[in-house]
């Protein structure tokens, strides 16, 4: 089976059942490499005349497309599919889906640049808000003008004046554009869901790792989201009283809503309050509260935590953290970014009105924390791209600009692996109050670059 090339994008077309057994599949593990060696834009596995697959049979052409990314560093996926497949294989990847799915492979040639500048009108959705924010970002550098809907009801409506647009995106994935964390961020507070029982297995299945690069990029407020907890046992409860104590050493405040106790000793309850884990009836509760919100997720310089200095690994990548940057904020401000300074220091920042600013951390092979500071304008010029509209409105700003380094943070993660450097990402966390970043950042030093997009200052850190 060979691949057909067309327009800097091989398309191979597996044909049948694809569950692992399939000698068809086996056989195109030469053709792929040959492809790889031609200077295409994508590789892509079409669906369209597959009749059943598995994981198994996946499997086989993830694994050739990953070697033809190391190759080539094409984008490489699937497309070609129903709703029902692309439900299907987000299911069997889960958090890994680290290859990109396009629901047609003409969909597909809006993202590759020898599409580039044909100027074509695209309504998008995803469920996943950094997805719709990275098809966008995509789109519009390819020249092309995204409309992106905001929820699925407004999807539904636009899309049934499917004349207004030439393309309709949906059930479509960009791979290697961010970390997909069984998480969820609001207002700066992290939430974590719990179900079922919880026992000893707890300290298995926690992230242990992200939780605390979360905590070092400056999130103060973690939630548990206990509603579907039924009961826990004396090791989970063990678990969650070391957690808080941790949480402690930062300042960190860590709470659960909608715990019941009716299947659990109360004394657990005493326990855990004592570690000083709070307790909440609902999450409204917390969450509808923006002086609680603040107080339980305020900032502080925590020095004991900070004294970490940059390794030499990642100042060698440092240009790749670089670059992810400007290229993004220079396709989305339509600007030249200007370098003005670099330096090793702690965070310098002289003038501190009109900024936000948002950090994001990586861990893994090399680890670390990404900081931006950005003026007002420039967060204001990416927030336009990202929402469709201007807008003034300072939550819905920092939204947009926490989805933005969200993207940010996987170009770098995608750039790194490129160079066989595995690493994962938090979730961003933003900061409407620049202070709060100093006070954050307080006692570390790190690679400072001072930057100016059409003269507005811009500001490059990177630290542990």
């Amino acid at each position: 089976m060979k691949a057909l090339v067309k327009d800097s994008i091989g398309i191979f077309s597996p044909q049948g059942f694809l569950d692992g057994n399939s000698s068809n599949a086996y056989l195109t593990m030469e053709d792929m490499d040959a492809t790889a060696l031609l200077k295409v834009d994508m590789v892509l596995v079409s669906l369209k005349k597959v009749i059943f697959f598995n994981k198994n049979g996946l499997d086989i052409f993830v694994k050739m497309l990953k070697r033809v990314r190391a190759k080539n560093h094409a984008t490489v996926g699937f497309c070609d599919y129903d709703s029902k497949k692309f439900h299907a294989i987000m299911h069997f990847y889960k958090d890994e889906v680290t290859f990109s799915l396009f629901k047609t492979h003409e969909i597909a040639a809006l993202f590759a640049s020898s599409f580039k500048n044909q100027s074509k009108t695209a309504l998008l959705f995803s469920e996943d808000k950094s997805q719709r924010a990275a098809m966008a970002i995509e789109l519009h550098d390819n020249g092309h003008n995204p409309v992106i809907a905001q929820s699925k009801t407004e999807f539904l409506e636009k899309s049934a004046n499917g004349s207004a647009y030439d393309f309709i995106i949906d059930d479509t994935y960009l791979g290697q554009m961010g970390q997909k964390i069984a998480t969820r961020v609001t207002g700066n507070a992290i939430i974590y869901s719990l179900s079922a029982y919880l026992d000893a297995e707890i300290g298995n299945t926690f992230n242990i790792a992200y939780h605390n690069n979360s905590l070092n990029v400056g999130f103060r407020l973690f939630i548990f989201d206990a509603y579907k907890v039924i009961s826990m046992n004396v090791h989970a409860l063990n678990f969650f009283s070391r957690l808080s104590s941790s949480a402690a050493e930062y300042n960190a405040t860590i709470c659960f809503a909608g715990l019941s106790f009716e299947k659990t000793p109360p004394s657990f309850k005493d326990t855990m309050e004592d570690a000083g884990i709070m307790f909440f009836g609902q999450m409204d509760d917390i969450l509808h509260d923006k002086e609680l919100m603040a107080d339980l997720g305020g900032s502080s310089a925590v020095v004991t935590k900070n004294q970490r200095n940059l390794k030499k690994i990642t100042v060698t990548e440092l240009p790749r953290f670089i670059d992810a940057t400007v290229l993004t904020i220079e396709m989305m401000t339509n600007s030249k970014a200007l370098k003005e300074t670099a330096k090793i220091n702690e965070i310098s920042l002289q003038d501190k009105k009109d900024k936000i600013a948002s950090s994001i951390g990586f861990y893994g092979e090399m680890d670390g924390m990404l900081i931006l500071v950005f003026p007002n304008e420039i967060a204001k010029k990416c927030c336009e791209l990202l929402i469709g509209e201007k807008t003034e409105d300072a939550e819905l700003i920092l939204d947009s600009l926490s989805e933005l380094v969200n993207i940010i943070g996987g170009k770098v993660k995608a750039l790194l692996a490129d160079e066989g450097i595995s690493v994962n990402i938090t979730l961003p966390r933003t900061y409407s109050d620049v202070k709060d970043l100093l006070d954050m950042t307080s006692g570390r030093k790190g690679v400072q670059v001072d930057l100016a997009f059409d003269h507005d200052k811009f500001l490059f850190f990177l630290t542990r």
